[in-house]
């Protein structure tokens, strides 16, 4: 570990290069940069009341001390969180590798193809175990899923019970109940009014539109739904069912008798608990609803040469194009953790899938022989991994319990007495023999030791699964390790990740992840861990996440912190939520008037609508700012019913707008509270806050500002801070008491992504006060560096009162269809021949595309983006001029693969050399693209969404 300062590793550019890039904006001096891009009245008069920075070295033994405290024991709760073995081939080459981690979401299909395909993987291993047709590329956690379930059966109910105003979904009172509480936080502001019950007797009524049920159950019973299935189905209602993909192996998988809906966690397919997360969610539809499904598809293609190809399918359907009308906030997924549940499927294949759940059921029944021998009775008749024990009279739970923690184990003890025991994929024959201690001790009795776990199935008949699955061939090639993590490798190469080069989305801050950062998540002491444990089994989480919540609080002015939400949108929906609460609590429940800027995200709007709120939109002046008369206007002609302002700061055109103190004042003074959208963070650490520019509420994209990967799309966290008036509705649990005691829970875990908290944790450690100020300068002196080098050409769309951008810009693009014919995309897909990801493409002003350098990147990096962008416009006034073919030209055909540009029959006007190699440096370091352009309205128009034998995919 270095011993040095690690603001010095995190920063990109050195010492020695800041006049010249101060030069070149013409600045003499840091502080006169951020005086002409920063407005003074928001600016902080001291700096943050922090530490200073620890050397790697130093942080290194303090998180080690942090995950001593942290208690390993067997434990047996269940409840949707389940020990497995990550194999260690995965964890190497995937989990711990910045090509997978650091990869962006795969919007731009060319530089893609890895993570697409492994996602691709895992789409399919969730039809597979399911029986459903068509599956999403991950969602948040299980109980979300469940909400986004409910969504999906609510907008696609029929005419006649839209007519009739059905707004009633049951669900089953066997659910989770982390699951249950998520699903009361979304059901309110909907409309939608939950019945909970039980499935077997509840009559279905008239007013009922679907069912949630779990399967198996809260109780580990494994219940018969067909009957319910149709019973629904003939009444016009829709069924989700919360499933469990390891059960599938060996129980009628939903697909088969009927289910509209099936979700739940992949977390057991080799991804730690991680004391609740990430993990990824998988959901899986009849394809009848394709077009409400949440999330991201991967689909199967073919690019300009009719190879096949893969990419996001039927983007139409997200909310960055739907906005208000769409019926889910979702614009991420768990994408890294979805890669690793797809691997698992891959490295074990259908026969080592059904050992692991053959073998976990056969110790549940062996343990269930053996525990009613001595005198208990197991309740359960039909059951895959989870036992219920009922105690003889003379046996006290208390005995169990304390018996068991002495011997480090977690039992569950539901709350009608009886003990619960699921048993997962590492149980083994030590711990056989430990439970049974337990049990014999408390009931006064000896027992044999065992020495073998014989199989023995108890599933009825009737429940048995007997389909194939797993069939395709990539879950039948990679046995020996060999293999395994040669076929990874093969992927990984497809992809453009920070590990090749400057990823320039603007909006999105493709930062440094710093391997110290990183290397606790392989920890067991913190990936180890099921939520659900005693919390003095997770000091050392706990005092983590109370110092993180003091450090946020600090750097946002806040006064608390949740850390629940898993995701950006869920903390902009949690934001709303909150600031809901709060008005209700003052009477004031009326107040359902959101206003938003035309320039904000796709997601403000769909929040604000999950948050059951009217949008009301309020437009941009010609410089790109939000019209504050605009605003005034509408906040005063909503007065009555005001409830919030959403706004990002810098705003989304990346310019710090003077007047945003006088906005949250103009909404405050109308009865609404500031909700302040916190993706653009990285350019207010340590220079100003939201609450010093009077915001009540901001979430924080942590996997943005503070340092968390993108992981090719996911995990997300999204934490909210609140002002004191707002502390008491801030989210809480029903499992575990998470400090809160505000709204029902929000994510199925008390503490969100609790796993990926110690990389936001050491980001703040390790660069202290200083650093972080230090940061967010050089963040914004990287992007005014390269707005000064591109203007000239491009054009900055908009700047600040000062001429200045913030950390991010909007490179003008439209101009060159005018004069050369050539798109903002057709730039895009010309990068990737330099070996560059593409900025952000068409948002949020469509025909240009918006660039964050971040201040990881070093002045040598920013250099050769400069190069490569002014090279492609180089390339575009030959087109202008009529040097270059104004169809066939080396950017209407970028990029270009190694396979075009060897072919013997090469008929385009250009050479072969000014194809591949435009610049020099391009000779010693190529990336080259797997594929050429994608056709996106090919894949549209033949959706395929698993990996099936390559003939399915040709035309007829």
């Amino acid at each position: 570990m270095a011993i040095d300062k690690f603001v010095n590793r995190h920063i990109g550019p050195r010492d020695r290069d800041l006049d010249e890039m101060l030069r070149v904006i013409g600045v003499k001096s840091m502080d006169e940069l951020i005086e002409q891009t920063v407005p003074s009245n928001i600016r902080l008069e001291k700096p943050l009341n922090l530490p200073n920075g620890l050397t790697e070295r130093a942080y290194f033994k303090q998180i080690r001390k942090l995950a001593a405290k942290n208690k390993v024991f067997n434990t047996y709760i269940g409840m949707g969180y389940y020990d497995t073995i990550t194999p260690a081939v995965i964890q190497r080459n995937i989990l711990e590798n910045p090509v997978w981690y650091t990869s962006y979401t795969p919007y731009q299909a060319e530089v893609s193809q890895g993570r697409l395909e492994a996602l691709l993987n895992f789409q399919t291993m969730v039809c597979e175990m399911t029986a459903m047709d068509l599956a999403n590329a991950s969602l948040l956690d299980e109980a979300t899923a469940a909400a986004e379930a409910m969504s999906l059966m609510y907008a696609n109910r029929s005419r006649g019970k839209k007519k009739a105003d059905a707004n009633v979904c049951f669900v089953d009172e066997n659910v989770w109940p982390q699951t249950l509480d998520v699903l009361q936080t979304r059901a309110e502001p909907l409309g939608i009014e939950l019945k909970v019950g039980d499935f077997s007797r509840d009559k279905i009524e008239e007013n009922w539109f679907g069912a949630i049920v779990q399967y198996p159950n809260l109780k580990g019973e494994v219940e018969d739904y067909s009957n319910f299935t149709s019973r629904l189905h003939d009444n016009d209602c829709k069924i989700a069912v919360a499933s469990d993909l390891l059960a599938l192996a060996l129980i009628t998988p939903p697909g088969e008798w009927d289910a509209d809906v099936v979700f739940g966690s992949a977390q057991r397919f080799g991804v730690p608990m991680g004391y609740g997360g990430p993990s990824a969610a998988f959901f899986a539809i009849k394809e009848d609803y394709k077009r409400y499904m949440p999330g991201r598809i991967i689909g199967v293609s073919k690019d300009a040469t009719g190879k096949l190809a893969l990419r996001m399918a039927l983007q139409t359907r997200e909310q960055h194009i739907k906005r208000e009308r769409a019926t889910s906030n979702i614009c991420t997924a768990q994408a890294l953790l979805a890669t690793m549940a797809g691997m698992y499927a891959v490295y074990h294949g259908p026969e080592g899938i059904r050992g692991i759940a053959d073998r976990a059921h056969s110790i549940g029944v062996l343990l269930a022989d053996e525990i009613t021998k001595l005198g208990y009775k197991q309740e359960n008749a039909n059951f895959f991994d989870t036992i219920r024990i009922s105690l003889p009279r003379h046996v006290k739970k208390e005995d169990i319990e304390w018996l068991s923690l002495d011997l480090e184990m977690n039992f569950r003890y539901f709350e009608s007495g009886e003990v619960g025991l699921s048993i997962d994929e590492t149980t083994n024959l030590e711990d056989i023999n430990w439970i049974l201690e337990v049990f014999a001790k408390a009931a006064n009795k000896r027992i044999p030791v065992i020495e073998e776990i014989p199989e023995n199935s108890k599933i009825d008949k009737k429940y048995s699964r007997k389909s194939e699955y797993l069939g395709q061939d990539v879950f039948n090639k990679y046995r020996s390790e060999t293999e395994m993590a040669r076929y990874i490798k093969r992927l990984e190469k497809k992809d453009i990740s920070l590990v090749h080069s400057m990823i320039s989305l603007g909006s999105c801050t493709m930062k440094l992840n710093a391997a110290t950062e990183m290397i606790p998540l392989s920890w067991i002491e913190f990936n180890g861990i099921h939520p659900f444990v005693p919390k003095n089994q997770a000091m050392g989480y706990h005092e983590m996440m109370e110092e993180l919540r003091r450090d946020l609080s600090e750097i946002t002015g806040f006064d608390d912190i949740s850390l629940m939400p898993n995701s950006g949108a869920a903390g902009e929906y949690t934001g709303l939520m909150v600031i809901r609460e709060y008005h209700k609590s003052r009477g004031e429940g009326h107040r359902n008037i959101v206003l938003i800027p035309s320039s904000a995200h796709g997601t403000n709007p769909a929040s604000a609508v999950m948050a059951g709120m009217k949008v009301v939109v309020v437009p941009c002046d010609d410089k790109g700012n939000i019209d504050v008369e605009a605003l005034r206007a509408k906040a005063e002609e909503h007065k009555d019913n005001l409830s919030a302002f959403m706004v990002t700061y810098p705003s989304t055109h990346g310019v710090f707008e003077s007047a945003i103190v006088e906005m949250c004042d103009i909404i405050h003074k109308n009865g609404g509270q500031v909700y302040m959208d916190g993706a653009n963070m990285n350019a207010q650490v340590g220079l100003t806050n939201p609450k010093r520019i009077g915001a009540d509420v901001c979430h924080l994209n942590l996997h943005k500002t503070f340092a968390i990967p993108h992981g090719g799309g996911g995990p997300g966290v999204g934490p909210i801070g609140v002002a004191k008036h707002l502390v008491e509705f801030l989210p809480s649990h029903p499992v575990m008491n998470n400090g809160h005691v505000g709204l029902h829970a929000v994510s199925a875990a008390p503490w969100g992504s609790a796993s990926v908290l110690p990389i936001t944790y050491g980001y703040i450690k390790m660069l202290g006060a200083d650093g972080l100020a230090q940061a967010t300068k050089i963040a914004i002196l990287n992007a005014n560096y390269i707005a000064s080098l591109l203007k000239d050409n491009y054009g900055i769309l908009y700047t600040g009162e000062k001429d200045r951008v913030a950390h991010e810009m909007i490179l003008e693009c439209r101009h060159l269809k005018a004069s050369a014919g050539v798109t903002e995309a057709d730039i895009a897909k010309r990068l990737m021949d330099y070996g560059f990801h593409a900025p952000t493409l068409s948002f949020p002003v469509h025909g240009t595309l918006m660039v964050e350098p971040t201040e990881s990147e070093s002045k040598e990096e920013l250099d050769r983006f400069v190069e490569a962008m002014n090279s492609i416009f180089s390339e575009i006034k030959e087109i202008e001029e009529g040097k270059a073919d104004a169809n066939d030209n080396v950017l209407k055909n970028a990029p270009h693969t190694a396979e075009v540009l060897m072919t013997d029959d090469w008929k385009h006007s250009y050479s072969r050399e000014k194809a591949a190699y435009a610049l020099e440096w391009l000779r010693d370091n190529k990336f080259w693209v797997p594929v050429s352009r994608v056709d996106d309205a090919y894949g549209d128009r033949n959706l395929i969404c698993t990996c099936e034998p390559l003939e399915s995919y040709m035309e007829e």
